[in-house]
């Protein structure tokens, strides 16, 4: 059953800390290492355009486009941990056990520096199509490896290509406080995942990097700092009523180079001289959440799997 209705014209008032009227989630999708890649084993490489819109045959194996990804763990995840060192702001890396696994250095040092890991699968990959049985096998691989390489357990989860029917309730029952696995709204909400109810984290299509690549419709650090600036000024006029939320998207490989993470800098910097604005992990957001808002009846709040 799906769920066109959500919170309404009247969502609930929940303030953040200190007054802030948005919070702002910064994700960082951490998954190099993790993509299909027939050099790692797999029957084929990955089919992404990527460069413009330039590929590659995905039966045959292609460096160029292998360097593409591991331009993101050399470079791409150094840059961003200094620059959020830099601003002394968290992050939610959403990471690939798998891209762990090939860079334990990277997984230490965000961890070190007090960011979030959020579990991205084990591969980057979705669960659509999975048993119960096989997703819960590549949930519990994906935490296993995050465990081992920077030990710490995730509270969160968030796949490409969607989840199942079935995603919720196994993420319950193995004791994730959240997933991201929707588009859907601008604020968290519950569902009812088997006999619980499961907190929603929306994420963001819009304000992502994932628009540079392919066929995509940005191609200047400066358009993503428009869009996520035009983002942020909506919602701070909307969170002067009720307080929102907003997410940046960001791919190692992509926001990693240095146009596009200028662009995220400048957005940094305007969002911290509006002094209203509350940079949080997703776990942080989540917690406040369940901590401050009133909870939906769950069936009312059920939106089904995406």
């Amino acid at each position: 059953m799906r769920d066109f209705t959500g919170y309404g014209e009247n969502p609930p008032v929940i303030r953040w800390p200190d007054g802030a009227k948005v919070a702002v989630s910064l994700v960082i999708n951490y998954e190099e290492g993790a993509e299909s890649s027939i050099a790692a084993g797999d029957a084929r490489d990955e089919d992404v355009s990527v460069f413009g819109g330039w590929s590659a045959d995905p039966s045959r194996r292609s460096l160029m486009k292998e360097s593409f990804f591991e331009y993101g763990s050399r470079v791409g995840i150094w840059r961003y941990l200094a620059m959020l060192r830099e601003y002394a702001l968290p992050a939610t890396f959403m990471a690939c056990g798998a891209a762990l696994e090939k860079n334990p250095e990277a997984a230490r040092a965000i961890v070190r520096d007090g960011h979030e890991i959020c579990a991205h699968g084990y591969k980057w990959r979705g669960t659509v199509g999975m048993t119960p049985a096989e997703e819960e096998a590549e949930i519990r691989a994906s935490v296993a490896a995050i465990q081992a390489t920077a030990g710490v357990t995730p509270v969160g989860w968030y796949v490409r290509e969607g989840i199942t029917e079935n995603t919720r309730e196994i993420l319950a029952r193995e004791g994730f406080l959240y997933d991201s696995n929707s588009y859907s709204d601008d604020l968290p909400y519950l569902v009812q995942a088997g006999e619980a109810s499961h907190l929603v984290v929306p994420y963001a299509g819009d304000t992502n990097d994932g628009r540079f690549w392919g066929t995509g419709s940005l191609g200047t650090g400066d358009d993503f700092y428009s869009v996520l600036k035009d983002s942020l000024d909506c919602l701070l006029l909307e969170g002067e009523t009720v307080p929102k939320m907003m997410s940046v998207g960001v791919h190692l490989r992509i926001g990693g180079r240095p146009g596009v993470a200028l662009g995220v800098r400048r957005f940094i910097e305007y969002a911290l001289n509006q002094g209203n604005v509350w940079f949080a992990t997703r776990e942080e957001i989540a917690r406040w959440w369940l901590e401050h808002s009133p909870a939906m009846p769950a069936e009312a709040a059920y939106e089904g799997a995406l």
